[in-house]
């Protein structure tokens, strides 16, 4: 039996045994299955992005296997021997080789430069009609939400104790301005897979269609200060019917 047989199996056992082990930390939902960890269709920025951010970790899970493969073949099957003398044949250059490994990077990188890129127009086009708009300024260390559809006076302002509330209705497109009147923030909805900044001095734009009802919490991912950690909001979806309703009562509060 070749030397190199008992190092083989053991290289077998030890990845047998470490796979569950990655394998765990993927989660699956049976009911809405997208992959690790994330819902699949809640909204339509999910739609467009949640194959781009599948579509990276198998290629970082590939390129993670192969490089950890590289690197324990020789610590195992090349280790000094005695009989073979203190060191093995010293190799200078390999053209091929060094090729191959400045190529197959670029050729990574310059893949999921192009699919991000054509995933970033779709989410970040601001050409398409939408149905509604809400203002969402960002402060140090709640939120306010205005709905200029109910008039200028409807108005949520959250505090960190009392984290407000955003209204959003399903399956209409809704255009969310952003600002901020004292520091950076970051306006955070993780489950529809979206962020974007709230600029001091700037207007942000961006836009999307929530499409399951429901409640989803937001924070702000932007350190800005003491209480950042309290800078929590919640979005619930509601119906169309129920969306106007809720205008209709901060026109009246109002």
């Amino acid at each position: 039996m070749s030397s190199h047989a008992p190092r083989r199996k053991r290289f077998v056992r030890a990845a047998a045994l470490l796979a569950p082990a990655f394998l765990t930390g993927c989660s699956f939902d049976s009911n809405d299955i997208s992959g690790m960890g994330f819902p699949k269709g809640v909204s339509s920025v999910n739609d467009i992005s949640l194959s781009l951010w599948q579509g990276a970790w198998i290629a970082g899970g590939v390129v993670g296997v192969i490089t950890l493969v590289l690197i324990l073949w020789p610590a195992v099957f090349h280790r000094a021997k005695a009989s073979k003398g203190e060191f093995p044949k010293q190799t200078q250059y390999n053209i091929p080789v060094e090729i191959l490994y400045t190529v197959i990077p670029f050729a990574i990188v310059a893949v999921m430069f192009y699919f991000t890129a054509v995933k970033q127009d779709k989410i970040i086009d601001k050409t398409s009609p939408v149905k509604h708009e809400i203002s969402v300024e960002g402060f140090q260390w709640s939120w306010q939400f205005t709905y200029p559809e109910a008039g200028e006076k409807a108005v949520v302002t959250g505090t960190p104790a009392n984290p407000p509330t955003l209204y959003v209705p399903q399956g209409e497109k809704v255009r969310f301005t952003l600002t901020a009147n004292d520091v950076v923030h970051g306006f955070w909805i993780p489950a529809f897979m979206i962020q974007m900044q709230n600029l001091p001095g700037e207007t942000n734009q961006l836009q999307f269609t929530a499409n399951k009802l429901g409640e989803f919490p937001g924070r702000c991912n932007i350190l800005c200060g003491r209480n950042h950690s309290q800078m929590l909001f919640k979005v619930k979806v509601v119906t169309p019917e129920n969306y106007q309703k809720y205008l209709d009562s901060l026109k009246a509060s109002a």
